[in-house]
């Protein structure tokens, strides 16, 4: 169906190609995973499918790549629409019109289909995704992942032969998740769709995929497999392949339930007793003497390894600070007492008391359209609650001017390029250091430790979703804000990006920053967090230690705690710690691993 034979593109002003040697048949009527670490081409392989390459992104495409008999060098991509099918990372620049009905039977109408035919298409796109309830909704009001699955159902309409996505799911709660992918299980099994998915969260995709291609770095030609052949091989793989490997596993098990099969022994020698939260060592010195909304102070003493404040230091060029009180950290408790938030008719938000510590790590996390998001706006100021009461450092935030509000609270929304406005990385970083009164080269400084291979002159628009994200982040983190914010912030990012990530977090609250962030990964809740907040109808319905809240959830718990139930184990890296004598307690900010890489994020 999809044919690549001999395949280069190369785009102008670059050193060398972005993408070489792709010799690659797709089947048709399977659905193939297309994997690799950031930065090796797999948009570029995914536009060349549809025509995007090289025809709207310009570059020099070599070689030849058919769809349906259909060669893209001559056809464009409006020749190729009836045929394939495309949602990009970013669903915002996908749509044409600004109602979800409209957006779902545009490209109908763009073919000349029935009235009748589109109508009926319609009702069982709605129904098959969830949409049924948004219809009639103004696509600006929804949530990213509302937006994520109307794009998935405005491209399903057409009846597509080919469906190419590019991270289909990395705006989606796991529920949500889950329903998309049955529905390409059900576009594959029923209607013969042949489907080409990149995507980095392979814990939740892997074990649905016929066929993975496998990109492994940087003008590497990619290699096609079984899932099972790929996975033994490939530079990036989730939890519970990391586990198999700690474990010795053989065969390696692709989901959860085969590796509870083989799990019976791996526990048994795990400790019974280990497990339980305890806090992690970057935030003991908040936990004494304070009391929070979930419970009793945590007990010290059981955490793993910190990353420390060291890290982060170095690149901010300064003496790390003592946690409890750093120079320049405004320690005050942020606190959210009885907040409703109303958007016309709809109560987004309602009785919300909240209670963030300094050094602390909490995980927003809740179905799409749960208030997260609206809840971050709120502590940040863009929002002002209907009722109840918000104090950042002392200050009301919408009634703070934003040049001072800044100084003390960061958010990095789902969105990165709301804060990217220079031509260039190197000048957003100089603007960054400027106004943030820091050191020339600390924002460049981040920039490295979070995307080590990207040049000075590239224009933010050329770079990666992922890599925008870690921009964005590079950017408010220059100014050290004492409460940092972030909306999605693993969306696009790799395992390898992920760890880094991890990393500069746990130093950020280790040298007494609180971290908020709202997220649909569990398994970065699952390493980073301290406690998780799950939102539900804009309500608060769950508030703990990590351990306790996700382990004790079917949609929110980790690929490890799953395996391992009913031992509170997170995360691989806590079980890697128990097997060598030191168990190093269990529950939220797992630690990383001896080598420096988060546990099971990266190899």
């Amino acid at each position: 169906m999809i044919r690549f034979e001999q395949v280069s593109v190369t785009y102008e002003g670059a050193a060398g190609p972005a993408l070489r040697g792709a010799d690659f048949l797709v089947p048709e009527g399977e659905l193939t995973l297309l994997i690799g670490p950031s930065g090796v081409g797999k948009s570029t392989l995914l536009g060349a499918v549809c025509g995007l390459v090289p025809h709207f992104t310009g570059g020099r495409l070599s070689g030849r790549v058919t769809v349906a008999g259909r060669d893209t060098r001559t056809h464009k991509p409006r020749e190729l629409a009836d045929v394939v099918g495309t949602v990009g990372q970013d669903p915002m620049a996908h749509f044409v019109t600004d109602v979800v009905e409209d957006e779902l039977a545009y490209g109908m109408e763009s073919l000349g289909l029935p009235p009748a035919v589109m109508r009926r298409r319609v009702e069982e796109t709605l129904d098959l995704l969830g949409l049924n309830e948004l219809r009639d909704r103004p696509i600006a009001t929804l949530s990213g992942g509302q937006r994520q699955r109307v794009a998935i159902g405005s491209v399903l309409t057409p009846h597509p032969r080919v469906l190419v996505l590019d991270e289909p799911t990395s705006a989606l709660d796991p529920a949500a998740a889950e329903e998309v992918l049955a529905v390409l299980q059900r576009l594959v099994h029923d209607l013969g769709t042949t489907v080409l998915m990149a995507e980095h969260r392979l814990e939740r995709v892997v074990q649905y995929a016929d066929r993975v291609l496998l990109l492994p770095s940087p003008g590497a030609a990619p290699v096609m497999g079984s899932p099972a052949e790929i996975m033994a091989v490939s530079p990036v793989y989730p939890p519970v392949i990391s586990l198999g490997r700690l474990a010795g596993w053989s065969p390696l098990p692709l989901s959860v339930r085969d590796a509870r099969r083989l799990a019976g022994p791996l526990r048994s020698r795990l400790p019974q007793d280990a497990g339980a939260g305890a806090a992690p060592a970057a935030f003991e010195g908040f936990e004494a003497g304070r009391r929070a909304p979930s419970g009793p102070a945590k007990a010290p003493g059981t955490a793993s390894r910190p990353e420390g404040p060291g890290r982060l230091a170095r690149l901010l060029r300064r003496t790390p600070p003592a946690p409890a009180a750093g120079p320049g950290i405004d320690v005050t408790t942020t606190t959210v007492t009885g907040v409703s938030v109303r958007r016309g008719r709809a109560e987004v938000l309602h009785g919300i008391d909240l209670t963030i510590a300094p050094g602390e790590t909490v995980a927003l996390m809740g179905r799409n359209g749960a208030g997260k998001s609206t809840l971050l706006a709120t502590l940040v100021g863009t929002i002002e609650p209907t009722t109840g009461k918000v104090l950042v450092g002392g200050r009301t935030p919408h009634r703070t001017p934003p040049p001072e509000m800044v100084r003390h609270v960061g958010l990095v929304p789902q969105d990165p390029r709301d804060l990217l406005y220079a031509d260039t990385v190197a000048a957003e970083c100089a603007a960054a250091d400027s106004d943030a009164g820091a050191a020339p080269g600390t924002c460049r400084d981040l920039v490295t430790a979070l995307l080590p291979d990207v040049p000075d002159d590239t224009h933010p628009r050329d770079l990666s979703e992922g890599q925008r994200l870690a921009l964005a982040l590079a950017l408010v983190l220059t100014g050290e804000p004492a409460l940092l914010l972030l909306d999605e912030p693993t969306r696009g990012l790799d395992y390898a990006a992920k760890a880094r990530l991890i990393g500069i977090l746990r130093s950020l609250a280790a040298s007494g920053h609180a971290v908020v962030l709202a997220t649909h990964d569990v398994e970065l809740a699952a390493e980073l967090a301290h406690r998780v907040v799950i939102l539900a109808g804009g309500e608060i319905v769950a508030d703990g230690p990590t351990a306790e809240v996700v382990v004790s959830s079917p949609a929110f718990a980790p690929q490890v705690a799953k395996i391992l139930a009913p031992g509170q184990w997170l995360t691989v890296s806590q079980v890697a710690r128990a097997l060598s004598g030191d168990s190093g307690g269990s529950g939220g900010s797992g630690g990383s691993g001896d080598d420096g890489t988060a546990g099971g994020l990266a190899p």
